[in-house]
């Protein structure tokens, strides 16, 4: 996150994730930081106003690093993007966003990475990014049924692996993907969804997205309970059922769980998404919230200028 000594931190936290909010507290003091935790209280009902109280404690104290350790269910993502765009609001503080967020990540999972595998990763996510950044055109099938396209013509690749905060107000941690923000009316063709939802978890059957001009035209499940539940995630709003976002995952150490803030980052895997992208480079959908579809084992193929191809990933594996 770039701290530097002397400066402030605020862990905001739910009361669930004390644990992991202390160990991230104590770093902070370890390295000399300002820091201050604060608790919210889990509610019976879904979250949907930000209580005043962290308000004024966000506004009092004016810290240069934010880090959210909260739940991540589905239906409070609204909830969660309200929290990142007051944190972020004055573009002063570096933001840490961990919906779902394990004590065992730190340990075992893909917050574990040492200094060396980072930098490892650092380099595999550069030249993906460095690669498709010359692409007009990216098209995406795998094993499952996933046969799509999109524009690449405006928007910018980017890693979170490397932050340059005068671009980006904020991060997930873990980190370990490159993205892009697809041009809004550009998505054509089917997304097979054949393991996890964000905000939803692990799946037991494939979710099918048809998407035509960018936006959805068609869901459909053997799940009639998961079909429900993503259908009335992705009626939030008129720019939810936008394209939003794809990306690759990067981290070696992301391990495939019920979390898909991990899941998403597994090395090889990909993910397309659905709704707010306004803090991606180039990115346009104003939605109140973002849902992510994992696609797993995909083959990732860009068309440039000059008429020519070229394969970033076959079958889940680097082929830059």
């Amino acid at each position: 996150m770039e701290a530097i000594p002397g400066e402030r931190v605020a862990v905001v936290f739910d009361a669930e994730k004390e644990e992991i909010a202390e160990t991230f507290t104590k770093a902070a003091i370890h390295e000399q930081l300002w820091a201050r935790a604060i608790v919210l209280e889990t509610p019976r009902m879904l979250r949907r106003e930000l209580p005043s109280r962290v308000l004024k404690i966000l506004t009092r104290d004016k810290p240069e690093t934010c880090i959210n350790l909260l739940r991540d269910l589905a239906e409070e993502t609204p909830f969660r993007i309200q929290l990142i765009n007051f944190e972020t609001r004055e573009r002063r503080s570096r933001l840490g966003h961990c919906p779902g967020m394990t004590l065992d990540m730190l340990t075992e999972g893909a917050l574990a990475l040492s200094a060396e595998e980072h930098l490892k990763m650092q380099s595999y996510a550069d030249k993906i990014v460095a690669t498709m950044n010359r692409s007009i055109e990216v098209g995406v099938t795998s094993p499952s049924g996933t046969d799509l396209k999109f524009s690449t013509r405006r928007p910018e690749f980017w890693s979170d692996t490397k932050i340059k905060w005068q671009k980006l107000k904020w991060m997930n941690l873990p980190t370990g993907e490159v993205a892009v923000a697809p041009v809004e009316d550009s998505l054509e063709g089917t997304l097979i969804c054949d393991k996890a939802v964000g905000g939803i978890g692990i799946t037991r059957d494939l979710i099918q997205i048809v998407a035509r001009k960018g936006k959805i035209e068609k869901i459909d499940s053997p799940d009639r309970s998961l079909k429900t539940r993503v259908i009335k995630a992705l009626n939030t709003d008129g720019w939810v059922s936008t394209v939003g976002e794809f990306a690759i995952g990067v981290n070696s150490k992301a391990r495939f769980t019920t979390h898909f803030l991990e899941t998403e980052k597994i090395k090889g895997s990909a993910h397309i998404a659905f709704g707010h992208n306004l803090d991606f480079p180039g990115g346009k959908n104003p939605s109140a919230t973002h849902m992510d579809f994992f696609i797993s084992n995909p083959s990732v193929e860009m068309r440039f200028e000059d008429g020519s191809s070229g394969l970033v990933l076959k079958n889940g594996k680097l082929s830059i």
